[in-house]
């Protein structure tokens, strides 16, 4: 079993504390193509004098470079939630009482205490028992503040007992656990003290300037650095030397690097001459002329987003997906319309959206630099749209100024994430209480009329509107196909790659979902989604053929090799890494093994995670470097005991290998770390199989089963394994209860006929 990148995604962006986080940039080049560095002049005489680069490599210079010539943008960030994403602690940033105050869950006291400018947290640490530790960094501002306790090997982590900054007229100035529904043992991940409150990973990317992770895999040790605490002038517009440098010049307006990009490495050009007008017919916004690059977009994405980054991010000019990995509308991140379920930081919302494709940019709506909407209320969205039309009780049918008569109430409807944060979903779409009634998912209507249903939100909507047209995004009954294991999955998957109007994110996620349901008819509409001009929708494409005959992967995925998107090529890379040099040129194996280098970089980048390290173990894996692999999946499961996908890996290593008693023992030392893991007793029930102890095999699965009823694989095979072993009635019986939970899965519904 290969762990999937989403994975990477999913655990890259667990911890955010209502401020910030990153997402996705590209390496080398600007988002139209063209290089960042400044070109040479030249004379205008008929010989050309070679002369050298007017700048050299960019450095990061600090925000007291800016001040002078940038007043009031310096200003306007001051107190911003940028400035204060990171502070150093004195009384002025601190914002809970740590005048001996305590908080108790689960039986376990936390108590909070200061001496003078040295401010104290005394809970339970690491070890199992009450510790006192010194609060190294103020972390957030608004609506909660978090801070950072130091452990060994540079560690930083987030105390899951945050201070609640809000009014207390709202709730606020209070202690509060980010996670009050569970009890968390200090040895699991999400305990404060473990991995996924390690702000050197998850958090300090998007909280800081200029960072350098600088984690060493050889020691298990952080140094990380910055050259800003906060997100600060280059963290948006990246290192400023040479556009210093260019302020400097005497002549600068004689220079080509004047039109071309003043010294800077992003130019936030996007809406430089460009204005919304309103359509006669429709009273539609219409921009007056298309946006032709997202530098502005990207640049914001790096931290709004929820993605996983594979390369270090240095701010010199490249796109987005140079550095990072994108998440598609994945189950528990996006519910089945694109609406969002989990913390997705906006980027992938606004993707979704008729704005977006429409050529909307940040900046239309927020000061990038204050980050405060541009305009309060519906005032924001009236910059472009009709005031007159849109305005009105005719077109929200409800009373102005109430509930309802704000356009966020429809069109962007909140989620409360971190106990105390509302987010506002940004794909801008229209309540569709319909989908509510077809699908599950939540719709604008029924947040407020919570005391109605979906059909009633239906009728009201079928009667202010007549006809009513489906909206921009018209994806979620092919990802609902898809996620339900549906007959006609493939069939829906395949035509919704087939429609260039829909949001690139989810053909992307469209794409990676066709992986199981692969045939002649959907594999060539998935090779062309691999020349998608969206390099999102390649990515997602490339994943999909993970487990294909080597022929056809090195057919497919070979010409993504030499993509110019470095994550694009390098996750090509990761599916082609056991292709050998026998089968093809010595050429192409050469380009081979240098992408499966930069994929190596990748996951080492990220080598604090055990994730990547079973990727690490996966690809040497794939290149029958078994000591090495199996180094990399013991280490995974030593930084994180819980991390399934290590025990399942390794133990496939040792079926491959012909050693399987050895896999058993992993697979239940895994059980007895992880009693409550499906997957590990699926594992091992197959693994009994082939060992021919079909009655512990039977156990195994029936436990699988009972612990996840709801997969439809585990039920699947424990059916076929009951009817193989001759016990029909229970076979019956466990059909039956599966098919209640997945009654359009295919697989399940084919075993009907096989029952006696």
């Amino acid at each position: 079993m290969k762990i999937n990148h989403k994975l990477i995604v999913s655990l890259a962006c667990i911890l955010i504390p209502g401020i910030l986080y990153s997402v996705f940039m590209m390496l080398g080049e600007g988002r139209d193509g063209s290089k960042a560095v400044p070109l040479p002049l030249q004379t205008p005489s008929e010989t050309v004098t070679h002369v050298k680069p007017v700048f050299s490599e960019p450095e990061y210079v600090g925000k007291s470079a800016c001040v002078d010539c940038h007043q009031k943008e310096v200003e306007a960030w001051t107190g911003s939630h940028h400035d204060l994403a990171m502070q150093e602690v004195n009384q002025a940033t601190v914002l809970g009482d740590f005048d001996q105050s305590e908080f108790e869950k689960d039986g376990e006291v936390t108590r909070f205490s200061k001496q003078g400018e040295v401010y104290y947290v005394t809970t339970v640490g690491p070890g199992g028992t009450a510790e006192k530790y010194r609060v190294a960094y103020v972390y957030g501002v608004f609506p909660l503040q978090q801070y950072l306790l130091e452990l060994p090997g540079g560690r930083l982590q987030a105390l899951s007992v945050s201070w609640d900054s809000r009014p207390q007229q709202e709730g606020g100035q209070r202690w509060f656990h980010l996670y009050p529904d569970q009890k968390i043992h200090h040895t699991e991940a999400l305990h404060w003290s473990g991995m996924q409150q390690n702000w050197n990973f998850t958090c300090a990317e998007c909280h800081s300037t200029n960072l350098d992770k600088n984690y060493d895999a050889q020691s298990d040790r952080y140094d990380t650095r910055w050259s800003e605490l906060d997100v600060s002038c280059e963290a948006c517009h990246g290192p400023a030397s040479n556009h210093v440098e260019w302020a400097q010049q005497q002549d600068n307006s004689a220079t080509e690097l004047t039109s071309l990009n003043k010294g800077l490495t992003h130019v936030f050009n996007e809406r430089q001459g460009v204005h919304w007008k309103s359509n006669a017919q429709t009273y539609n916004p219409q921009r007056s002329e298309p946006r032709r690059t997202e530098t502005e977009i990207q640049t914001c994405a790096a931290c709004h987003s929820r993605r996983a980054q594979l390369f270090e991010d240095d701010r010199k000019g490249q796109a987005l997906m140079q550095s990072y990995l994108p998440s598609n509308l994945e189950p528990g991140l996006y519910h089945v319309d694109g609406q969002i379920d989990d913390e997705v930081y906006v980027y992938g919302s606004f993707l979704q959206s008729k704005m977006y494709a429409e050529g909307v940019t940040c900046s239309d709506c927020h000061n990038p630099h204050s980050l405060e909407l541009k305009v309060s209320g519906n005032r924001v969205c009236l910059q472009c749209h009709n005031a007159e039309k849109f305005e009105s009780v005719s077109h929200h049918f409800h009373q102005q100024d109430e509930p309802g008569s704000q356009c966020v109430d429809c069109h962007m409807p909140s989620k409360l994430f971190m106990q105390v944060d509302a987010r506002r979903d940004h794909s801008f779409r229209i309540p569709r209480p319909d989908l509510s009634e077809q699908l599950g998912t939540p719709n604008a209507c029924n947040q407020c009329h919570s005391d109605k249903s979906a059909s009633w939100a239906t009728d009201r909507i079928n009667a202010w509107f007549p006809g009513p047209k489906p909206g921009h995004q018209q994806f979620a009954h092919a990802l609902q196909a898809a996620r339900l294991g549906a007959g006609d999955a493939e069939q829906q998957l395949v035509a919704l790659l087939q429609r260039p109007d829909q949001p690139a994110i989810a053909r992307a996620t469209a794409a990676q979902s066709l992986g199981p349901y692969l045939s002649s008819q959907s594999l060539p509409e998935l090779a062309n989604a691999l020349s998608d001009p969206d390099p999102l929708v390649r990515a997602g494409a490339v994943q999909a053929f993970d487990g294909l005959p080597a022929e056809l992967r090195w057919q497919s995925l070979s010409p993504l090799l030499t993509d110019d998107i470095r994550v694009v090529r390098t996750l090509a890379a990761s599916q082609l890494a056991d292709i050998s040099a026998q089968h093809i040129s010595a050429d192409q194996f050469s380009l081979l093994q240098s992408v499966v280098q930069e994929y190596e970089q990748a996951q080492k980048h990220n080598a604090d995670t055990p994730a990547s390290r079973v990727n690490l173990g996966n690809l040497y894996g794939s290149q029958s470097k078994w000591a090495a692999a199996q180094g990399e999946y013991q280490a995974a499961i030593k930084l994180d005991p819980g991390w399934i996908p290590a025990y399942i890996n390794l133990a496939d290593m040792h079926r491959i290998r012909g050693t399987d008693d050895e896999g058993k023992k992993i697979l239940s030392d895994g059980i007895e770390r992880n009693p409550d893991s499906a997957a590990l007793y699926y594992s091992l029930g197959l693994l009994q199989i082939r060992l021919q102890d079909k009655d512990k095999a039977l156990k195994s699965l029936a436990e699988a089963v009972q612990l996840s009823p709801e997969n439809e694989r585990y039920s699947y095979v424990y059916i076929v394994a009951l009817m193989e072993m001759g016990q029909s009635a229970q076979a019956r019986l466990v059909l039956q209860q599966s098919l209640k939970l997945n009654p359009n899965a295919a697989n399940l519904r084919s075993l009907k006929n096989q029952l006696p």
